[in-house]
């Protein structure tokens, strides 16, 4: 008993063995589109800017970066520039996770669809068993009317 439990918790689902297999790379892109695609994210990104903003034209003397905030632009570029290709290569890893899920459904599928297909049969044989019997004894039925 002891032997199966430990071989069926052994037993890995598609999603364990896709994130085992995930590279240090792309589980920080993962980390990283998760952190950019997230509220927190718009909201720090939001205060960041309006800090930015207000400093620069509050301070007279040192704004470093005037209106139209050539800074904060290129700022925002380099962030894009880098942040862009990180999410496709995390949006690449949940197509393969995806691809993956379906085969494994499709692969559970098949052997549903082989386990109907032998439950079937053994219902229909034992339809047929069952028919033959009851032929069986409505013959000797007959046969018993028959004699009397």
């Amino acid at each position: 008993m002891k032997g199966k439990i430990e071989s069926s918790s052994l037993k890995k689902n598609w999603h364990q063995k896709h994130e085992e297999a995930l590279t240090l790379e792309q589980k920080i892109s993962d980390a990283i589109a998760k952190g950019v695609g997230s509220w927190n994210f718009v909201v720090f990104q939001t205060i960041f800017v309006i800090f930015w903003i207000s400093l620069n034209i509050t301070a007279y003397l040192h704004n470093w970066d005037p209106f139209p905030f050539v800074l904060l632009n290129l700022v925002f570029s380099i962030q894009t520039a880098y942040t862009a290709p990180i999410i496709m290569m995390s949006q690449n890893k949940q197509n393969e996770r995806d691809r993956l899920q379906a085969e494994e459904d499709y692969q559970t599928n098949l052997k549903a669809k082989v386990e109907i297909e032998e439950l079937q049969t053994s219902i229909y044989r034992i339809e047929s068993e069952k028919l033959i019997e009851i032929k069986r004894l409505l013959e000797e039925i007959k046969s018993e009317i028959k004699f009397k």
